[in-house]
């Protein structure tokens, strides 16, 4: 299907949303909710966006002089992409903490054919005692970046048409959203 009035963009599907034409919004951000890397694309599964999103992110990082890599790198199961995270965690010296099934298959057995290998390997690190902690920060670390940018900021649809100009004005909200995270934390911290 093509949309005549935005060549670029694509049918995006969210799991519970219904489908819409437009892009999905990528972020990456560290553990204080700062955005590192933001992007746009067209494809709607996150699939195969993982290596492309930490490259943005380590390239960010050395633009501003950070030259400490990443302690690790958590997301959520759509991310999941074998041979990207096995890129990462070799070339990059980065863990990789994906868990291979979504929220909802918890509690259910495996898929058939994913119960042995990178699959077992995954779900035994993210029950350990450091695992289990170290995914649960995703939720507040990511998740509320969203929800601030989404529901707070009401910024729920692109408004320009064209990838470049989305990308644009989601780097534009990603960078407000940093801004505004600053200024909370240097509110917060100024004598009374």
């Amino acid at each position: 299907m093509i949309n005549t009035t935005d060549h670029d963009s694509r049918i995006v599907r969210t799991k519970g949303q219904p489908a819409i034409q437009g892009y999905n919004a990528q972020a990456a951000a560290n553990e204080n909710q700062i955005i590192i890397a933001a992007e746009v694309t067209i494809d709607s599964p996150d699939f195969g966006h993982l290596e492309p999103m930490v490259d943005d992110s380590l390239s960010e990082l050395r633009k501003v002089g950070v030259t400490d890599l990443p302690s690790v790198i958590v997301a959520d199961a759509g991310y999941w992409h074998q041979k990207q995270m096995e890129d990462i965690v070799t070339d990059k010296r980065i863990p990789v903490v994906i868990p291979p099934d979504s929220g909802l298959r918890k509690g259910k057995d495996p898929r058939p054919g994913w119960d042995e290998g990178l699959y077992a390997f995954m779900r035994r690190v993210i029950e350990s005692d450091n695992g289990k902690p170290t995914y649960r920060r995703r939720m507040g670390t990511i998740e509320p970046v969203f929800g601030q940018i989404k529901f707070d900021r009401r910024f729920d649809r692109f408004q320009r048409r064209g990838r470049s100009a989305a990308r644009s004005e989601w780097r534009f909200a990603a960078a407000t959203h940093n801004l505004l995270k600053l200024h909370s934390r240097q509110t917060a911290a100024a004598p009374a």
